[in-house]
């Protein structure tokens, strides 16, 4: 190789290097910018502060005698339930909230300015996260409120939890696919319920799956919501690490690995 041939290597290289680094920090900012529509208008926090306490109220005292007796033996239950099924339907605000500045022009005028094209949408992905931890900070201090005591210990709770931000940081980028391709924000709100209702409820995170009919355990089985409920009760409740965190984790690298590159070739064509 000339000298010539490695000075072009070299300043592509550099080239790569220099645009990388100017999309982080342009989706850094866009995510700040996330950070701030929240400060201004917090009622966008509403479902991920009164929601967590509501469902965790609502779903122990009717359910915590009928299934386990009591409300104590309840809560190992449905704590790490109810907190899986809480920050995973936060996710769904991420394609809904992306529709919505679509519609708005905001990415049109996005383009008019020297960022990197994918800034916005990894922005809005990254901000998400922010209502992930709010949903799980506040329902795991409900639990505790309540009288959840889990015997994992502090670090294995602080485990489970990012755990599970995890994981909804992953199924937001097939409702940020629904948000890119659809024509309305309510069609967006509307597709991502229809995917999202029965894996949650047609698990483990409510009820123990020998209670259900032979016919809808199989289902229930193989539902990668049932697999992260069970792995944040082995890591809160027991301090264990099982093959459901694997396979969790799993699941949450082929969501990304199949749903990011959809995503962005897709917002690519639209904006």
């Amino acid at each position: 190789m000339n000298r010539a041939t490695m000075e072009r290597a070299e300043g592509r290289a550099l080239k790569n290097y220099t645009s990388f680094g100017q999309a982080v920090r342009n989706s850094l900012t866009m995510a700040y910018r996330g950070l701030q529509k929240i400060k201004r208008t917090p009622e966008q926090l509403f479902d991920v502060t009164f929601q967590p306490i509501i469902f965790t109220l609502m779903f122990t005292y009717i359910f915590g005698g009928a299934i386990s007796g009591n409300v104590s033996n309840y809560l190992p239950v449905i704590i790490p339930g109810i907190l899986v099924q809480t920050v995973i339907s936060t996710s769904i605000v991420t394609g809904v909230q992306l529709r919505e500045d679509m519609e708005k022009g905001v990415f049109d005028r996005f383009k008019s300015l020297p960022i990197a094209r994918i800034a916005p949408l990894a922005g809005a992905l990254l901000a998400d996260t922010v209502r992930y931890a709010i949903a799980t900070v506040l329902t795991l201090s409900m639990g505790y409120v309540m009288g959840y005591n889990p015997e994992g210990g502090l670090g294995y709770v602080a485990l489970a939890a990012l755990l599970v931000i995890v994981c909804s940081w992953a199924v937001s980028w097939i409702f940020a696919f629904f948000g890119v391709i659809a024509r309305t924000a309510a069609s967006v709100q509307g597709i991502s319920m229809m995917v999202l209702f029965p894996l949650t409820f047609l698990s483990n995170a409510f009820v123990p799956v020998e209670t259900m009919p032979k016919w809808l355990q199989w289902f229930v089985n193989i539902n990668p919501i049932s697999h992260l409920v069970s792995a944040v009760r082995e890591l809160a409740n027991n301090g264990t690490v099982g093959s459901d965190l694997l396979i969790s984790l799993i699941g949450a690298a082929v969501i990304v690995a199949i749903f990011a590159p959809l995503t962005v070739r897709s917002y690519m064509r639209n904006t």
